[in-house]
């Protein structure tokens, strides 16, 4: 089977190129970056949190993550300046088609009651942003070992220039919207 890459390149990009009428290659829009992040409110309380929540983002993504620390203190949150609290991965080039590869086909199936991805995530310039409630759907996640459910967002950044042309490649790629 070809990769989501090649795919891309060989089937997808002619057929936006058809559809929006770019004369130039260039303007063709692309996946960019996945940025994957993972917020622990609760970390401020234990911040060992950090550590496992890191490891199965790292699972997850295939390849390590970074631990966010707070910019700011915030008294009423008992939140200190440089306080670990979230990790986040940011994935380009192959890892980056391989994880959505993965979501499309196999984690985002596996969702408890699932109609559909809201087309509302976009911000305007063509990026999606999504809400995942629970990471088990991913399978390199164990059961067994997690002692917590956690959310994560998952932001997928494009080089189109609009959302109807970010919602184009993405349902291109596979991404499941909602039927309006």
């Amino acid at each position: 089977m070809a990769t989501l890459k090649e795919h891309y390149e060989q089937n997808l990009r002619p057929q936006l190129q058809e559809k929006f009428s770019f004369t130039n290659v260039m303007d063709i829009p692309k996946v960019e970056k996945v940025v994957l992040n993972m917020g622990l409110g609760e970390a401020v309380q234990n911040p060992k949190i950090v550590e496992k929540a890191a490891s199965e983002l790292t699972s997850i993504a295939g390849q390590k993550a970074v631990v966010t620390r707070a910019k700011k203190s915030i008294a009423t949150f008992k939140l200190r300046e440089g306080m670990p609290i979230g990790a986040r991965v940011t994935l380009r080039q192959e890892r980056m088609y391989d994880f959505l590869s993965k979501l499309v086909n196999i984690a985002l199936p596996r969702v408890r009651d699932f109609r559909g991805i809201s087309p509302k995530g976009f911000d305007g310039n063509g990026n999606y942003s999504m809400g995942v409630t629970e990471h088990l759907i991913f399978p390199e996640i164990d059961y067994d070992k997690i002692d917590k459910i956690r959310g994560l967002n998952i932001t997928i950044v494009t080089t189109a220039k609009n959302d109807e042309q970010g919602r184009e490649l993405l349902s291109l790629i596979g991404m499941p919207f909602k039927k309006k």
